[in-house]
């Protein structure tokens, strides 16, 4: 019989990247395919940026929020349609297939409500070719992965 090491402090958070840095190697290794993925499939790096964005927003993820922002402005991105991303419904800065993108985008990550899910996958049908639907798709899993790192890690916002 094996005994398990002592906890650590209560309270204090682990960083799981660090603690068990193969499969985030591996999670950095798929978001790589995956940015390749978009890029092939013609999806521009802003278009990515927004899905990274909005996933983070719903999950409430601030270390993700903060650097997918920046990323976003690199690329391109305006301050303007960063501020209304959270109600991209209301407004019209965003384009169809932007739009298409960030529905599918919530789609993927609130998957308990399949009648958002059905409505999303329909009208991207119309805007995206199935490579992009499956680049927008990817994009959306993968940042659902590392916000899930950074919000169990309470990684920080510097």
């Amino acid at each position: 019989m094996s005994s398990s090491p002592a906890p650590g402090p209560a309270g204090r958070r682990i960083f799981v990247d660090k603690q068990s840095p193969k499969p985030y190697h591996a999670l950095l290794q798929t978001a790589e395919a995956v940015r390749t993925t978009a890029a092939e499939a013609g999806l521009d790096r802003t278009l990515v940026e927004l899905v990274n964005l909005r996933v983070s927003q719903i999950n409430g993820c601030a270390y993700c929020l903060d650097l997918h922002t920046r990323a976003a402005l690199r690329a391109g991105e305006t301050t303007r349609r960063l501020g209304v991303l959270a109600a991209w419904r209301d407004t019209e800065v965003f384009t169809p297939v932007e739009r298409a993108a960030l529905a599918l985008a919530e789609a993927t990550t609130e998957p308990s409500d399949a009648a958002a899910q059905e409505s999303a996958y329909a009208a991207a049908r119309e805007v995206l070719a199935d490579d992009q639907m499956s680049a927008v798709i990817w994009v959306a899993v993968t940042i659902n992965a590392f916000n899930r790192v950074s919000i169990m890690s309470k990684h920080p916002v510097r």
